[in-house]
């Protein structure tokens, strides 16, 4: 099948995620800076997810742009991923509604776990399509990188109960890791 639609159909819901978070955000009242600072953890829990879901737009269209074309399988790999991007701007509300409150914070970790589980599906399931000696498969290789961030999730989840600042720190640290697009597929792109 030609991969397309399923672009297209990401590209569509992704964006409408960043719409959703974006209309989130509540307008201060009072044109002074003392206004911002009820709406500030709203605002900077908006600016780590709106960096996560564009994260994963960029290696999504990356990835899919290694993939010659696609079957059923990636199909609903990728509708697993639209999934649990799908409630990034529920658990980027409660989160910064609540002023990143131990579960919520928490509950944003194991969010981004699950988004970052549903990659690594779809990815494998575009290298079993693809076969074992795709470009993909060359440029993920063993996916250390995949693996920490997994990894470092699963450190912060329950450090959000011990320090809320600690697990935060981590969901920033996996996103800087991640901000730069993935070179293993761009190195592969230009061959």
């Amino acid at each position: 099948m030609n991969k397309n639609r399923l672009e297209a159909f990401s590209d569509g819901v992704i964006a409408i995620l960043i719409t959703i978070m974006v209309l989130e955000l509540k307008i201060p009242h009072g044109g002074g800076w003392a206004a911002l600072r009820p709406v500030l953890p709203v605002f900077l829990t908006y600016l780590l997810s709106f960096v996560f879901v564009g994260i994963y737009w960029n290696n999504h269209h990356h990835m899919l742009h290694m993939a010659t074309s696609i079957d059923g399988r990636i199909l609903w790999a990728n509708l697993h991923l639209l999934f649990w991007l799908s409630l990034v701007p529920f658990a980027t509300g409660w989160m910064g509604e609540n002023d990143f409150a131990p579960f919520p914070t928490a509950a944003y970790g194991l969010l981004l776990f699950l988004c970052g589980v549903a990659y690594t599906l779809l990815q494998a399931a575009i290298i079993a399509h693809q076969g074992p000696q795709s470009r993909l498969a060359a440029a993920v290789g063993r996916d250390l990188k995949g693996k920490l961030s997994a990894a470092a999730y699963a450190v912060a989840i329950p450090c959000a109960f011990a320090s809320r600042w600690i697990a935060l720190a981590i969901y920033v640290a996996v996103s800087l890791m991640w901000l730069v697009p993935d070179r293993r597929i761009e190195s592969r792109l230009t061959d």
